[in-house]
């Protein structure tokens, strides 16, 4: 699957991955779905700082782009759950020797986060 962004004005693949996960909080839902499907609230709690606002933003962004997936289960009160697609699991593999850098590095990064 390809992402359609900006066709033509990639000057080469980290800008263009850079494109689908710029900002703070993406490559955090990222982190936080990679272990489990998640509703919108529990993100938000893993996600501490993180607005309302911004993270459905995130969210409709990382959905359009093929990353996520949302899915609405027919209950009273609706039931939302989010998860990684293949191509989402599949960019979560190609960030983790970021984050292996990151931890060895940069002074107090977790070693258990991504």
């Amino acid at each position: 699957m390809a992402i359609g962004r900006r066709p033509g004005a990639y000057v080469c693949g980290i800008d263009a991955a850079m494109d689908v996960i710029g900002g703070k909080w993406k490559v955090l839902i990222l982190w936080a779905l990679n272990e489990r499907p998640c509703r919108f609230g529990e993100l938000r709690r893993l996600l501490p700082g993180v607005t309302e606002k911004v993270l459905a933003s995130h969210l409709r962004e990382l959905e359009a782009d093929g990353i996520v997936h949302r899915e609405v289960y027919d209950e009273v009160p609706p039931h939302v759950e989010y998860s990684l697609t293949p191509l989402g699991v599949s960019l979560n593999e190609a960030l983790r020797p970021l984050g292996a850098w990151g931890r060895e590095n940069v002074p107090g990064v977790a070693h258990a986060a991504g």
